[in-house]
């Protein structure tokens, strides 16, 4: 049987200096061995050591950039092979990004690709005893600026040399990330030993019958040693309790073998069925019944999953169709959720998985410019019903489809479609973040003057590795994508589209205005928690446009963008808690108007991808979690308005309408109260409305005239009720509302040794009131986040890690608006 032996312990980092100043190293690093960790990267070795400082913090980040500009080596000793194997290879599942590997002082190979994994024979290398391994590598920067020399520039979103290089893009920074350009071993080095023959591939082709039999057609390609050529293998697959098997003559490397499983359970997104998994295991043996050589063992689920681009009245749609039933998709994107992925570990994988599942997600896009994630993440995706939609990776630039990018690109997709396609939750096959937009919109095709870009890869090499690799599941050619160049890429009629007009240009009431098939990314800014501001920022005090401030805040005119989108709703915020809080809230408010207007028109619109769910550090983005884990009141939004069931007030041709969206299977039958209100509490007209809609499906029901006719929009609002779900309608501009001057009383209780309860109780309408439970205590959490209350009403909150609880402490953690202002009582 193969034996694989991780390379864990014993490595170490050296600075190669030939290339630097002086000045820009650390006295006495230059000749100095680093213990490191692999995997790893320079940058997190050094930190380890003390030669760096946390880049996360203050304006750490410029003081360490030197660090992507260096050569470094990685250096360990290999074991002794065993001699009762015939081979032995050296793996690396990840090499970031260009490396010369030695071992013995003998070139085995050199690297020019973060996303593919390497193999090299190690046998002979090894045979009389240990050996030095070396991977010396050269920083990408010279590696992508020697590419750029030699084919030319092409455009580019951001001023980094990202396009020339395969490795993660936004490892030279982004609009919410720093420039932090890494090397190192960053997934796991290893030796395999073997013998006669191993799996070199297995690829599962999962599909359904028509009579519910379940179908896993596995293709397994094999590596043979000398001896293994002439030797007839066997394979034995199985899935469940079922299983089948093969023999594979002498001479033949690929073979195929069957498994069918009747009646078999299918896996379903969450909420709309069970999660069955089936292991699924390869055995590679001799064919005369002797030992394994080899075995592959993975989880399964048996769907049908199928995309629904057909032409109607609105245009072409874009519906994910799971097991045939079509879904209407409540999506975030994912970005790595660290600058440096090799600190990502499978628990942190778990932790902010099963965030967005609470938070009502059954879709995560893993976007283009960041990795194929490790296989953890998609177990849990697995796991926990959330389809993965996978970008390949290419985002925001045009990308050079000459040598040595072209052959490096092939590689990269044929070796990850191969690895990813065993997992049931991955739906769809992605060829890259804004790119045929950019060609059409943004002046590339001008600047290009007949370079190539990456419609090569889009519309030709990639479709045909997954018709060829994964023909079980859709690929588009891109977000945002129409379907053809018949329509520009970003129309909203066709395909998937992004909103950024919105946020960059327009206020949020401008989701209003349109009706996307499928909106893929959307989102507003917000700050970080207050206890993630306080760690990451030594300045005091803390203003909205402090030096830290700023240099945590990465979007083209972020700030700007910000206060401008609080104008339209708010005075100008008198001091920095107020604009904290405005700005969060106002990043609730204006997700809340996309998703409960777009989910309001399904199935012309068929799903929301928000931008985005998570952070890689702190820093001030369009994310629901921040850079330390804390949920900002967007999550607590998303969580209400990602719910099985939605209940919304929305216009229809000039009328208010009552919408009830539900996903859950079952029929929602209920009665609405919907309460015309003055700003002074008092209720001006009621009226119960009846409301059904069938499962999976809208009901739309026009209110009555009574309630929905206005004496005076500046003191008037809607409150509608039903089953603990409510919609509130405030029909003019926030600026001229009438609010009366907040009122409430806090009110502290225990509940039970880990947790506290506040509750406020108004005494006059409070209208998105919110409890930062971080102001509390850095550790403290809470359960919900902005209420809407009438007087009299009562909300509690359920708060952890508070260590001191008292009614003073939960006042200053309170924040609401009235007449445009925070008002903390």
């Amino acid at each position: 049987m193969k034996v694989r032996t991780p390379l864990s312990h014993g490595w170490t980092l050296r600075l190669n200096t030939d290339r630097h100043t002086p000045g820009q190293v650390p006295k006495g690093l230059a000749g100095t061995t680093v213990p490191a960790q692999v995997p790893g990267c320079a940058h997190t070795d050094l930190m380890a050591a003390g030669w760096l400082a946390d880049p996360y913090l203050d304006r750490n980040e410029e003081e360490v950039a030197w660090v992507g500009r260096a050569d470094w080596t990685y250096g360990v000793e290999l074991p002794e092979r065993d001699v009762n194997f015939e081979r032995a290879d050296l793996v690396f599942d990840g090499l970031d990004t260009v490396a010369a590997v030695h071992v013995g002082g003998r070139l085995m190979g050199r690297t020019r690709n973060m996303h593919r994994s390497y193999r090299f024979d190690v046998t002979e290398l090894l045979a009389d005893g240990p050996a030095p391994l070396e991977v010396a590598f050269t920083s990408a920067y010279t590696e992508a600026e020697a590419v750029r020399t030699a084919l030319g520039d092409r455009p580019n979103s951001y001023p980094e040399p990202f396009n020339y290089i395969r490795k993660m893009a936004c490892s030279f920074g982004w609009d919410w990330g720093p420039t932090l350009v890494t090397s190192g071993v960053w997934r796991e080095a290893r030796i395999e030993q073997w013998s006669t023959a191993r799996l070199a591939a297995v690829r599962p082709h999962v599909t359904v019958a028509e009579d519910g039999t379940g179908v896993a057609e596995i293709v397994v390609d094999l590596e043979r040693t000398a001896t293994g050529r002439e030797r007839a293998l066997r394979l034995v697959a199985t899935v469940g309790v079922a299983s089948a098997e093969v023999v594979v003559v002498p001479g033949e490397n690929t073979a195929t073998v069957t498994v069918r499983v009747p009646d078999a359970e299918l896996w379903w997104p969450r909420g709309y069925g069970a999660q069955s998994l089936y292991g699924c295991t390869v055995v590679l043996a001799d064919a005369d019944g002797g030992q394994a050589l080899d075995t592959w063992e993975r989880r399964i689920g048996f769907r049908t999953i199928a995309l629904d681009t057909s032409a109607d009245v609105h245009g072409s749609a874009f519906t994910l169709v799971v097991n045939g039933t079509p879904v209407f998709t409540r999506g975030v994107n994912w970005i790595p959720d660290d600058a440096f992925p090799s600190r990502v570990t499978a628990d942190r994988y778990r932790a902010r998985l099963v965030q967005a599942a609470e938070a009502g997600v059954d879709l995560i896009r893993v976007w283009g410019g960041g990795i194929y994630e490790g296989e953890a993440f998609y177990d849990v995706c697995d796991e926990l019903g959330l389809m993965v939609w996978q970008d390949f990776l290419f985002a925001c630039a045009a990308y050079p489809e000459e040598q040595p990018l072209r052959s490096e690109i092939e590689a990269e997709a044929r070796e990850n479609v191969a690895r990813l396609m065993p997992h049931p939750s991955l739906v769809l096959w992605n060829g890259n973040n804004e790119n045929l937009w950019g060609f059409a919109d943004w002046e590339w095709e001008q600047a290009l003057a007949g370079d190539s870009w990456g419609e090569g890869y889009y519309l030709g090499l990639l479709p045909r590795v997954v018709a060829q690799t994964d023909p079980t599941r859709p690929y588009w050619a891109g977000s945002p994508w129409s379907g053809s160049w018949d329509h520009t890429p970003n129309d909203p009629d066709h395909g998937t589209a992004h909103s950024w007009e919105v946020w960059n240009r327009r206020d949020y009431s401008d989701y209003l205005t349109t009706v996307p098939r499928f909106v893929a990314e959307f989102g507003w800014q917000a700050p970080p928690s207050i206890a993630t501001l306080e760690r990451a920022l030594t300045e005091r005090p803390l203003t909205a446009d402090s030096p830290g401030m700023l240099h945590h805040q990465k979007a083209e005119d972020g700030n700007g963008k910000l206060n401008r989108g609080l104008a339209p709703h708010f005075p100008a915020p008198a001091d920095f808690d107020t604009w904290h809080y405005l700005t969060q809230l106002n990043q609730a408010r204006a997700v809340a108007a996309g998703v409960e207007h777009w989910r309001s028109h399904w199935p012309r619109c068929a799903g929301t991808v928000l931008w985005q769910l998570n952070d890689c550090w702190p820093v001030t983005s369009w994310a629901a979690i921040d850079g330390d884990g804390r949920l900002k009141p967007l999550y607590f939004e998303l969580r209400r308005l990602y719910a099985d069931r939605l209940l919304t007030i929305q216009e229809r041709d000039g009328e208010l309408v009552l919408a009830g969206c539900n996903q859950d299977a079952a029929v929602w039958e209920t009665t609405v109260t919907v309460r015309r209100i003055g700003a002074n509490g008092k209720v001006l007209a009621h009226a119960e409305v009846a409301l059904k809609a069938a499962g999976r499906e809208v009901a739309l029901q026009r209110l009555p005239e009574s309630v929905a006719r206005f004496g005076d929009a500046h003191e008037e609002f809607l409150v509608a009720d039903a089953d603990g779900l409510r919609a509130v309608h405030f029909p003019g501009p926030d600026l001229e509302f009438a609010y009366p001057a907040a009122s409430y009383e806090v009110r502290v209780s225990n509940d039970g040794d880990d947790g506290a309860l506040i509750t406020v109780t108004a005494g006059t309408l409070v209208r998105d009131l919110l409890l930062q439970a971080d102001r509390l205590d850095a550790q403290a959490r809470t359960d919900h986040g902005r209420v809407t209350l009438l007087p009299g009403e009562s909300t509690t909150w359920r708060v952890t890690g508070w260590a001191r609880p008292d009614v003073e402490n939960a006042r200053s953690a309170l924040f609401c608006v009235n007449g445009g202002g925070a008002v903390r009582e």
